[in-house]
């Protein structure tokens, strides 16, 4: 999945982006407001973490644009102030949730998760779809109950569709969400790595509809 860390303090931004990476998430940072509203009003974003005291364009305007728009992706605000009427404005200007300075990383991280799993319809860290279990806080798939061991971009993948295993996604979201672009060669890299993950899994667990992509379905129980 696609992150955006949105965070002018570079040792902030920094540890951010790579406390996000290291839990699995592919990470964009930017530093300014102006061209935070352009990525996140072009781009495919599971979730944002935008910090409010942003140069060019403070955080709520970018957030609030955003949303005026229609994205509708998971936001988490943070701010050096954890002023109680700041965090009103933020909520109403369509936040999902706020951390304020100082924080540590391991509860952003955490809520950075329950936001995605929000976002796509589960409640708790363990996704389960068919006979398929996603362990999305150890990083961990089973299959009946068996554990498969897989690759990191394996499990980025998995991941991913477990996300969104109401819909059918399309390769190129699939491949812009695992490497940020949508070629022709990541397209391909797609396709092989599903062919890698149906023969760990079942080949029954991962939907193919030709010409609209692919949807987990676990292979039922």
């Amino acid at each position: 999945m696609r992150a955006l860390v949105v965070e002018d303090d570079p040792d902030i931004g920094g540890d951010v982006a790579r406390a996000l990476a290291d839990s699995g998430l592919l990470v964009d940072r930017i530093v300014n407001g102006n061209q935070a509203w352009f990525a996140g009003d072009t781009e495919d974003y599971a979730i944002v973490v935008l910090d409010l005291g942003l140069p060019d364009l403070d955080g709520l305007t970018v957030l609030r644009r955003w949303r005026a728009a229609g994205r509708t992706m998971p936001v988490l605000i943070l701010s050096a102030r954890g002023d109680w009427t700041e965090k009103v404005e933020g909520i109403e200007a369509g936040a999902d949730d706020y951390l304020a300075k100082p924080f540590q990383l391991g509860e952003l991280v955490t809520r950075v998760r329950a936001l995605l799993r929000r976002a796509g319809g589960h409640a708790a860290p363990l996704l389960a779809i068919g006979r398929l279990k996603v362990d999305t806080r150890n990083r961990r798939l089973r299959v009946r109950d068996v554990e498969v061991r897989v690759s990191p971009l394996e499990f980025r993948l998995i991941n991913y569709l477990a996300h969104q295993a109401d819909r059918t996604v399309a390769v190129g979201e699939i491949a812009d969400h695992l490497y940020g672009t949508s070629d022709i060669g990541d397209v391909n890299a797609i396709e092989a790595l599903i062919m890698r993950l149906r023969r760990k899994i079942g080949g029954d667990s991962i939907e193919t509809r030709r010409g609209f992509g692919y949807r987990l379905t676990g292979g039922g129980n």
